[in-house]
């Protein structure tokens, strides 16, 4: 127990050793299956010396297994205004456990992690790389750093990624003994191991043998699958900012008082705003011509010094400079609405696309946030405002920030509100196809789209962002035709606060159909094919999580070549579950080919139980998609089956 309130220097013992270290031979079988790297040891401790003041270290050793373990060999390590290194130690082991090579200070790279999009940062990174490649071998390396705040505790994740095995991880935290730790476990049963001594409190947690895991299809959270605590801070302070995380209501407090006194506009900006809003009548009409006028007006630049990674700069600054990060434009965006009466929030958000980047715990405060968005509260609804887009109608979130809560910053605190959710009714594709198929097989076909929702997102991010070259090339990236060229391509934008883009293609197909002796072997469904066959997992114990609902609708008619019949034709194919619904029909009249499909699939969270129905639902849908009609050359009378989808 003495280690709790010591500091331990682990590494440079095990450098200055020539004994035998991290043997691959030592590593349990059971870890070594289906791993790309093996965490041997890891030690973290987190010493809280007072509210400003943290001493970090973290000890570990790595065994890269093969090439697919090599990204995790190197060390990365960042750094900045309030987190600073202290010292660096690292050794190279083979197979064996034998050391081959110790790190050397000038071996470490020192680079600026300014982003692309930012124009002030403080913020570095070491990196180095032992460059490597005879495997497997183990790296060891050793991390010191001071931190002057207590805004955020690092949470702890023994392993981190999928096919990471971990032989031993360990996390310590050190405080004064009147400090309130709070912590939330998944997937650790266990109580950390307590000790206190002479005024100060220790927390130790400790995991051993994890084999190897990978995210299985619908996965859930990561921490659903392997041990992960996280910590949140009770009384905190950040570059002379004291505030209090025990409830979002208090956490949001903290935020109040960064944003004191910076929504000032100048005078001419407060004349613009009331010119620009003369006549219209009501909110909502103010709020879509003001944030279109800031759209129009600035730009995203990222701007992170310091507290300004919490802190937004004054609306004045935005103002005159014509930029601002996430935090300086909706700050900005608040102080037009102010200057008109409207009220607006300030709100915390997890941007991302994935299912972790929804993760918000409501009974549990903690910095999981990343991005600021806008909240404007209205008589019957409340509206918004992503303020970096320059692009996004007002009122949409997207797949980046819709379907997840937000921490609203009010005039009482921090209160955790629902974004829009985009759900099967909203997520919407329709697509309507024209098309003829020549003797040869070939197909030419003209195409009309209509997306929306989040199945707009990406066609309206590469119209907006793209040329029109490489809008090209991203559709014959996209498009699942073995042999074909775009002869035509175009889009339209509506914006609305559930946005659409219509799409129009035209589009030659080379032997699309396959011919073979005197028949013609079609598949309807030209391009809304789904990809997904899922064998039953009889070993799962985690729920299916589906979080991508949408619905597709697509028309076809397709023109065939004369002097065909029908040999083989599709019967209606049609299920209802819980987990989505499918049905598609085709026929053909004379040279005609008509084909109908829809599809919706759900959103819902559903136990490894229902494995197999839910492997029989996308079989169905799999197998239906791909089921073809074949034509034959009329010589006589024609005969009609059926096949099965």
């Amino acid at each position: 127990m003495k280690s709790f309130f010591t500091l331990t220097c682990l590494l440079v013992g095990l450098v200055a050793s020539s004994q035998v270290k991290y043997p691959v031979s030592a590593i349990p079988a059971a870890l070594m299956k289906d791993a790309h790297v093996v965490k041997r040891m890891e030690d973290i401790r987190y010493e809280i010396r007072n509210l400003h003041s943290v001493r970090y270290i973290r000890s570990y050793a790595y065994t890269i297994l093969n090439e697919a373990g090599q990204q995790y060999a190197d060390l990365v390590v960042g750094y900045d205004k309030l987190h600073t290194i202290n010292n660096i130690e690292g050794a190279l082991f083979d197979a064996a456990g034998n050391q081959v090579k110790k790190v050397k200070g000038k071996e470490i790279k020192d680079f600026s992690n300014v982003s692309d999009n930012s124009l002030y940062e403080d913020s570095r990174v070491k990196v180095h790389d032992f460059n490597y490649k005879s495997f497997p071998y183990t790296v060891v390396y050793e991390v010191d750093m001071d931190y002057t705040n207590t805004f955020s505790i690092p949470t702890w994740r023994p392993q981190q990624f999928e096919n990471m095995a971990v032989e031993q991880s360990a996390y310590t935290i050190v405080s004064p003994e009147d400090y309130q730790l709070r912590h939330k476990a998944f997937n650790y049963k266990e109580q950390p191991v307590t000790k206190s001594e002479k005024g100060i409190k220790g927390h130790r947690w400790e995991v051993k043998n994890l084999v190897a895991t990978s995210r299985p299809f619908a996965s859930p959270l990561w921490n659903e699958l392997t041990p992960t605590v996280y910590f949140g801070p009770s009384d905190f302070e950040i570059e002379g900012y004291k505030g209090n995380a025990g409830t979002w209501a208090d956490f949001g407090k903290f935020q109040l008082k960064l944003n004191e006194g910076r929504d000032k506009l100048p005078a001419s900006i407060q004349q613009k705003v009331v010119e620009l809003t003369q006549g219209l009548s009501t909110p909502e009409e103010k709020i879509k011509r003001l944030y279109e006028y800031m759209q129009q007006n600035t730009r995203y630049i990222s701007v992170q010094l310091g507290i300004g990674g919490l802190q937004p700069f004054e609306a004045s600054y935005v103002a005159q400079k014509g930029y601002g990060d996430c935090k300086a434009l909706s700050n900005y965006m608040y102080s037009l609405l102010k200057a008109v009466g409207i009220k607006s929030y300030y709100s915390w958000i997890r941007g991302g696309h994935s299912l972790d980047d929804r993760f918000v715990m409501e009974d549990f405060p903690f910095d999981v946030f990343n991005h600021i968005v806008l909240c404007v509260p209205l008589a019957k609804d409340t509206m918004w405002l992503e303020c970096t887009s320059q692009t996004d109608p007002a009122g949409y979130m997207g797949s980046f920030t819709g379907n997840r809560k937000a921490l609203v910053i009010t005039e009482d605190g921090g209160k955790l509100l629902p974004t829009p959710r985009y759900d099967v009714a909203e997520n919407v594709q329709v697509r309507k196809i024209n098309g003829s198929i020549d003797e040869g097989g070939n197909l030419s076909l003209q195409v009309a789209s209509k997306y929306k929702g989040v199945q707009q997102d990406y066609y309206s991010s590469m119209v907006n962002n793209l040329t029109k070259e490489q809008v090209k090339k991203s559709l014959n990236e996209r498009l699942d035709f073995s042999t074909y060229d775009i002869n035509k391509f175009a889009y339209n934008i509506r914006k609305a606060s559930l946005p659409e883009v219509d799409e129009e293609l035209q589009i030659n197909v080379s032997n699309y159909a396959t011919v073979s002796g005197k028949r013609l072997f079609v598949l309807p469904n030209v391009m809304s094919r789904d990809g997904k066959r899922i064998a039953v997992d009889t070993a799962r114990t985690v729920d299916y999580v589906f979080d991508n609902p949408y619905t597709d609708i697509d028309t076809i008619e397709i023109s065939l070549p004369a002097g065909y019949a029908v040999e083989v034709m599709l019967p209606e194919a049609a299920v209802k579950t819980k987990y989505g619904n499918y049905t598609s029909k085709a026929k053909v009249e004379g040279s005609k080919l008509t084909y109908y499909r829809k599809i919706e699939i759900f959103s819902g969270r559903f136990a490894a139980k229902e494995g197999a129905a839910i492997s029989e639902f996308y079989g169905f849908v799999y197998k239906a998609d791909r089921s073809r009609i074949v034509l034959v050359k009329k010589e006589g009378e024609s005969t009609n089956k059926s096949a099965q989808p």
